[in-house]
């Protein structure tokens, strides 16, 4: 083999060692005892695992509640989500319009705005539709997507014209062929649109921490900050367990969707 293959497998193996030990360390900690974790020596691996951090992190506080929080909240803005952009995405792509490639414009500029810059208008805007400390609040301010919108265009341009046209010749409406010709033949853009989504809301602290206060709509990641111990500070094993618990999840959904998350980047021209 040569020198230069080597020293690249050996960054390669370098980087994903720096990606994988944060994780590593978060499963370690969550099997380990009180003891084991306040101690002055460094172990990787449990001298003597246990689960009691996990059934601390389930019973003393509401991780079930948080991740059902979380599932209704990622799941719901994702399904808005595509309501508004399946559509709008394949009229951007397919139909001719006054202003459409300064709309697309617009789009890709929108994608410059982070959500901080608009957070406070819309806080103001719910405390006026007394909307704060509802679903509602963490579900409608995402509701549309210039990510989503931009990544969907994207894939629906690359359907040849003549496919549309023939489906418009058949009496096929203008939003049976954005559901029924455009979604299925840009699902893996769908699904890896569908990753980006649910990883993003599922992660999100900034949001649900100033627009809720009621602990029953806590998502994960703002239930995990009531581990909090005024006295003794965080307990450690079980925020640990109640961490592992949280991205459990969306480890798994990435494996079992890795195929066609990387099928999707390719469709929109995203991956070289």
């Amino acid at each position: 083999m040569r020198l230069g293959a080597v020293i690249s497998l050996g960054l390669i193996a370098l980087g994903a060692v720096m990606v994988l030990l944060p994780f590593v360390w978060l499963v370690s900690v969550s099997l380990k005892p009180h003891a084991e974790i306040f101690t002055t020596e460094v172990a990787l691996l449990p001298t003597r695992p246990t689960l009691a951090n996990y059934w601390t992190a389930l019973t003393e506080t509401d991780i079930p509640r948080y991740l059902l929080n979380g599932a209704i909240v990622t799941g719901s803005i994702l399904v808005l989500q595509l309501a508004v952009t399946v559509p709008a995405a394949y009229a951007m792509a397919h139909r001719r319009f006054p202003g459409r490639r300064l709309m697309f414009g617009a789009v890709v500029a929108a994608l410059l705005v982070p959500f901080h810059v608009t957070a406070i208008p819309i806080f103001l805007g719910f405390a006026q539709l007394r909307l704060l400390d509802t679903y509602a609040a963490l579900i409608l301010p995402f509701m549309a997507s210039a990510f989503g919108l931009f990544l969907l265009r994207q894939a629906f341009s690359q359907i040849p014209a003549e496919l549309i046209d023939a489906a418009r010749v058949d009496g096929m409406s203008e939003m049976g062929i954005a559901w029924r010709i455009a979604f299925p033949l840009g699902m893996p853009t769908v699904i890896a649109f569908a990753i980006f989504s649910v990883t993003a809301h599922w992660n999100d602290l900034f949001w649900p921490l100033i627009a809720t206060t009621d602990p029953g709509l806590a998502t994960p990641p703002r239930g995990i900050l009531f581990f909090r111990d005024q006295e003794s500070g965080d307990d450690v094993g079980p925020l640990m367990a109640g961490a592992t618990l949280i991205t459990v999840p969306l480890i798994l959904g990435f494996l079992l969707a890795q195929k066609r998350f990387t099928q999707g980047l390719a469709n929109t021209g995203l991956k070289k």
